[in-house]
């Protein structure tokens, strides 16, 4: 059975004529899942379309259209929730990363072959800060595989890889990402 994770609270502050006040403070509205992977969850809590981002006059961000990458110039922070991968491994096919990927809005992502090391590979052009906040994950890349525990930190830069929880719990990672170029 998989564990249920609490939501992602999200506190969003702003500068009100010289002062500071929270005009938010509720678990973050934009969570996908993925069937396949009965406990994943990607929760989106802020997505910028620049930088230097807007600071003046923005209350909210996640109407930007959802994808895995941020969009031109921009940024997004998402938190995911990884679950083991007993509960489904080698049960995950083609037809459902792809299935995945389309309903992140970011079907180019998936580098899904039947040789890969992992079904869920993927490739962007961005520059990734992660931090694994619970648990424990195994990142896999197309060359060797790094074991990653809470505290740990990964400075993805448009490499290919996927994220494989071999544990028996789940794991739950912050992500940052940054649109990049070659």
């Amino acid at each position: 059975m998989t564990e249920q994770l609490k939501p992602v609270r999200r506190i969003v502050c702003i500068d009100d004529n010289e002062k500071s006040k929270c005009i938010s403070d509720a678990a973050s509205p934009d969570v996908r899942t993925d069937p396949a992977r009965p406990g994943y969850a990607s929760t989106r809590i802020w997505v910028t379309d620049r930088t230097p981002a807007r600071l003046k006059n923005v209350r909210e961000s996640l109407d930007a259209t959802h994808t895995i990458e941020p969009p031109a110039g921009g940024s997004v922070c998402r938190i995911v929730d990884f679950p083991p991968e007993a509960s489904h491994k080698g049960k995950v096919g083609a037809k459902e990363v792809q299935a995945f990927f389309a309903a992140m809005g970011s079907p180019a992502a998936s580098t899904w072959s039947p040789n890969a090391p992992h079904p869920y590979m993927q490739k962007t052009r961005t520059l990734d800060f992660c931090l694994i906040l619970d648990g424990e994950i195994t990142l896999v890349l197309d060359k060797e595989e790094v074991h990653l525990k809470a505290g740990d930190t990964v400075v993805q830069r448009g490499s290919n890889h996927a994220w494989s929880n071999r544990s028996d719990k789940p794991c739950r990672i912050a992500f940052s990402s940054h649109d990049g170029r070659g």
